[in-house]
């Protein structure tokens, strides 16, 4: 609406404009003026007139819209599950010998840079350095680990129910990782009763099984 009005105006002005300067077209024979006169008021009525217009122009279209900023985003707390850990206990020829606790997949190299690295002069050969840890487990560090708990089976076969990690890591392709599930099936369990039940910790598949039936007992 306010912009109609603004081009009536316009119209208005161009209108009184086109009065003043004279309308040949209406049949009159307006009076010419001299030369220098009819140039400078001609010259004034255009500048009047463009000036009109450009009034005209700038206010229909008005000042550029201001741009908006983008919105903004709120940072969303997001709340990340914390990394599993693990509990070893480190023993031996260490600076600081002791409980350690470090990120799940950790290896027996960072286990002693945890505690301090090696004592100058420690035999680390006896280790396999690379080996992955398992939660619970003890490292002895430039010492022989203590002998199994489990006494000597007939034709050296493991007790199922007495052997630590040490002993069940030493039956073929069982490693930590498995002896480790061994000792926590015997935990939840209580014991194992029979050697088919060693197919039920997770890892040990049936020709697992039947590779190490021979090479366990259970007491």
């Amino acid at each position: 609406m306010a912009d109609t009005q603004r081009v009536k105006q316009i119209d208005s002005v161009l209108a009184r404009l086109a009065s003043i300067a004279g309308r040949p077209w209406d049949g009159a024979t307006p009076e010419v003026p001299r030369p220098r006169k009819r140039f400078s008021v001609s010259v004034a009525i255009a500048l009047v007139v463009i000036g009109a217009v450009t009034v005209g122009i700038l206010t229909l279209s008005g000042s550029p819209p201001t741009p908006e900023p983008p919105p903004t985003l709120a940072a969303a707390a997001v709340d990340e599950p914390p990394a599993p850990t693990i509990v070893v206990d480190v023993v031996g020829k260490v600076r600081e010998p002791g409980l350690r606790t470090l990120p799940d997949g950790s290896r027996i190299d960072d286990a002693i840079r945890a505690s301090g690295g090696a004592l100058p002069g420690t035999d680390l050969t006896t280790l396999n350095l690379a080996r992955k840890l398992v939660d619970g487990e003890q490292i002895h560090v430039g010492q022989p680990a203590p002998p199994t708990a489990d006494p000597p089976e007939p034709g050296g076969k493991v007790n199922l129910n007495s052997a630590n990690l040490a002993r069940l890591d030493t039956l073929p392709g069982v490693g930590t990782v498995t002896a480790q599930r061994i000792l926590d099936w015997r935990t939840k369990h209580g014991r194992f009763t029979k050697v088919d039940q060693l197919g039920d910790v997770e890892g040990i598949g049936p020709a697992r099984l039947e590779a190490l039936r021979d090479l366990v007992v259970v007491r």
